[in-house]
């Protein structure tokens, strides 16, 4: 489809809570997750928020270890009060690592691209692409967790 533009910090869109999406199916939806997995590719990213291609929209993309992950209004259900530090980098923050602590599981519910309900547990660096992207979903960005 479409390569767009990565927003960096300081775009006050990256600051705003991202609204819910009423019908995953809706084509302007389903242009954005063609839009977002191309964007993904060209910049060599692990995950990619809406909010960081201008759209305020609750809609993450995580492509790791061979899989993808399309998630619409996804929310964290659970997380564990184990905790691990890792480094931390970010498209809209380029050249920017950051040592950051996030919880080691955490538990996703979410609409796939069809609308069906989906679940996810997970652990370790997947555990902590989601929670960032799920972050960028309300307006949080990497150097705000320090």
């Amino acid at each position: 489809m479409a390569i767009l533009r990565i927003l960096t910090d300081p775009d006050p869109v990256l600051r705003k809570k991202c609204v819910e999406v009423i019908d995953p199916k809706d084509a302007f939806i389903q242009r954005l997750i063609s839009n977002m997995h191309d964007s993904l590719e060209k910049y060599k990213g692990i995950g990619l928020a809406a909010p960081q291609l201008g759209v305020n929209k609750r809609v993450i993309l995580v492509k790791l270890w061979r899989e993808e992950y399309i998630l619409i209004n996804p929310r964290l259900t659970s997380v564990s009060r184990e905790k691990e530090m890792g480094e931390e980098g970010c498209l809209s923050l380029p050249g920017v690592f950051l040592n950051l602590e996030r919880s080691k599981r955490v538990r996703v519910k979410a609409l796939d691209q069809n609308g069906k309900k989906v679940r996810i547990k997970a652990k370790g660096l997947l555990a902590r692409v989601l929670q960032h992207e799920i972050d960028h979903l309300d307006g949080i960005l990497i150097k705000d967790r320090l």
